[in-house]
């Protein structure tokens, strides 16, 4: 059976990946790229799962998640340049947005019902959940602050606005080359997690070079098939009739994040909260304190600068989910109705995206 998948697995990418490339190349139906685009990510989701399962068996779930959420994220970053280069700022704001929100609700609330099908209780470790929480707080605060200034001293003008949001964006990056250090050097202990068994993994394990190499291959496929996506993605929404905001905080976001949708569910339903936990929380973070402040400095090259002014309600939507996955991590432990309340409020909040007026 497990020959098989990997069997299956492997016709997908050949079947889909050419095919949505052949179909960007024609100029084709875009609603037929983006499915087929899709489609390709699918079984390079899967993959991406694996490898970081075997690579976690050498490093511990901590690095693992770091390395697979750094991975995953490369994608995201890669799209959000392309919109940069084309000036589309509101669109890479909002697919921030919906990246944060989209990793700590939707992932991480069907990774613990996926894991609570099958445990009653999984537990993980609640000093890698409380930084990442306080993380998360400090980079809504990043978030909350420019909207504040932009909405009570608007008048002190744009090149104020935007000098702001680029030393906003150096603290935010600082912050983040800090919590490395604490949690992979001074602190490395605390956020170790649980070891896993290589033999839990059902096969012979891979080495640690193949695991990587695997890893690196296929997030460099999900970035081309990402790419080929969002260029397809706008049109496609324009015939449904969705709003760029829409597509920016749903849409787009629920692409970039497809692989990790898959490994933290996957390694979830194997009593792996941990890595789950990083992948899901790792994910959003590196958004917030790592590809936002980027995306400020690449912008200065581009010629663009970009502000971090967000909406009300997209500030507000960042705001409610920190506290959400606050309340449900602080003790250290979930089951499938945490994650039902999760999902319930990813799901209040992409009702409102969709109404709210282009």
């Amino acid at each position: 059976m497990r020959r098989f998948s990997r069997y299956l697995g492997l016709n997908l990418l050949l079947l889909f990946i050419p095919a949505a490339l052949a179909l960007e190349w024609s100029h084709a139906d875009p609603m037929l790229i983006f499915f087929t685009s899709a489609l390709a990510i699918v079984p390079l989701a899967g993959w991406m799962g694996k490898a970081t399962e075997h690579l976690t068996s050498h490093v511990g779930a901590g690095l693992g998640g770091l390395l697979n959420a750094s991975l995953g994220n490369a994608a995201e970053l890669i799209i959000a340049l392309v919109a940069l280069r084309e000036g589309l700022h509101d669109v890479v704001k909002a697919s921030l947005t919906g990246s944060i929100i989209g990793n700590v609700l939707l992932v991480l609330g069907f990774s613990m019902i996926a894991g609570g099908r099958r445990y009653e209780r999984q537990q993980f470790n609640r000093t890698a959940a409380g930084m990442g929480t306080s993380l998360l707080l400090l980079a809504a605060v990043g978030l909350v602050v420019p909207a504040l200034f932009h909405f009570t001293a608007s008048e002190r003008g744009v090149s104020v606005e935007r000098t702001l949001s680029l030393e906003i964006a150096v603290i935010l990056f600082a912050i983040y080359v800090l919590s490395l250090i604490f949690s992979l050097k001074t602190h490395r202990h605390l956020f170790a997690g649980d070891a896993h068994d290589a033999h839990d993994l059902g096969e012979r394990p891979w080495t640690l070079r193949r695991s990587i190499g695997v890893l690196v291959a296929v997030t460099s496929a999900v970035a081309v098939m990402s790419e080929v996506l969002v260029g397809a993605i706008q049109p496609a929404a324009a015939s449904l009739g969705l709003t760029q905001v829409f597509v920016g905080v749903i849409l787009v976001a629920l692409v970039g994040n497809a692989a990790e949708h898959s490994t933290a569910v996957l390694v979830a339903m194997k009593n792996k909260m941990d890595l789950a936990l990083g992948i899901a929380v790792g994910s959003s973070l590196q958004i917030a304190l790592f590809v936002a402040p980027v995306l400020v400095f690449a912008s200065y090259v581009v010629g663009t600068p970009l502000d971090l002014i967000f909406t009300p309600f997209e500030v507000a939507a960042v705001t409610i989910s920190v506290l959400a996955v606050g309340f449900v991590s602080m003790d250290g432990e979930s089951h499938w109705m945490e994650g039902a309340m999760l999902v319930g409020v990813y799901l209040i909040l992409a009702t409102a995206f969709y109404f709210l007026p282009a």
